[in-house]
């Protein structure tokens, strides 16, 4: 009898030989941020807080008035005494969005920025050395200062490399052309243009070099939603590094953006809508109290 010319093959489960790689499902993204009622004090403990109720009062006009006519508006709070302070704290709670605006070179002013969990619903505090300066409420889809902040940093000239570039960087001076392009050409009111760098065929040394003709300005923004969205401006005009990480802080998606304030920092008018109705409902409880 010839040998069967094709080889016989068992199939099924336990017949085909084992990886050596074991198989592991992508981690999914864990801790998402979501909206909770704050934790309001008992009734008798709101007892004589009136300028408390006051700021959270022209907190919820100031709302309706950016819904209706658009830009901010800013309620200060600097007058609050320590027990109204801590009530309007506990009222306000802690959104996505935090950020800093570093002081100037020779100088100790700092700006701090907390989104509520009403979204729209800014608290902006500045400081110098380790007094508060001023401690205000700013109402609107992103407080003003971190774009005239990021529009003080921009350099009166734009970096230009001469002679041979360094090892290992090819693809980095093209793209600085092709930014350069996008915000000079780019005005109020465009879209943004979102350059992603996790498609490009970009080493570190491309992307150490973009970042140092781009500089860093002194802008930094967390939004905190599906793990962490973190932004900073640049010392060109309009741009933007926006660099998003997954749960265990693992790059994602690495992009330059060029236009306003990113939209992922800034909140949405059905934001604002819907933090006018919770905030109005608060506010209803705490004058009953």
């Amino acid at each position: 009898m010839k040998d069967f010319p094709l080889p016989v093959r068992s199939i099924g489960p336990g017949s085909q030989p084992e990886e050596s790689d074991e198989f592991r499902y992508i981690a999914m993204p864990q801790g998402m941020q979501t909206y909770r009622q704050p934790l309001l004090p008992e009734p008798e403990d709101l007892a004589g807080q009136t300028l408390a109720k006051a700021a959270l009062q022209a907190a919820l006009w100031s709302l309706q008035q950016v819904l209706g006519h658009g830009g901010n508006r800013v309620v200060r709070l600097d007058h609050l005494p320590e027990a109204d302070r801590r009530l309007l704290n506990t009222v306000l709670g802690e959104g996505e969005v935090s950020a800093r605006v570093l002081p100037l070179p020779g100088a100790d002013d700092e700006l701090r920025v907390q989104e509520s969990v009403f979204a729209g619903v800014w608290r902006v505090v500045e400081t110098r050395g380790d007094c508060v300066v001023s401690d205000r409420l700013e109402l609107g889809l992103v407080p003003e200062a971190l774009q005239q902040a990021a529009a003080q940093d921009v350099w009166a000239e734009v970096p230009r490399w001469h002679g041979p570039l360094p090892p290992n960087v090819q693809n980095a001076p093209l793209l600085l052309a092709e930014i350069e392009d996008r915000w000079q050409h780019w005005r109020p009111g465009q879209p943004p243009c979102v350059i992603n760098l996790t498609l490009l065929p970009m080493s570190q040394e491309d992307i150490g070099f973009m970042d140092h003709h781009l500089g860093t300005g002194r802008v930094l923004i967390l939004s905190r939603g599906y793990g962490n969205c973190r932004i900073t401006n640049t010392c060109m005009p309009h741009t933007w590094r926006v660099v998003y990480y997954n749960s265990e802080d693992a790059v994602i998606l690495n992009t330059v953006e060029v236009g306003a304030l990113p939209d992922v920092a800034q909140a949405a008018r059905e934001d604002l809508e819907d933090s006018h109705e919770r905030l109005r409902d608060v506010l209803d409880w705490v004058e009953q109290a």
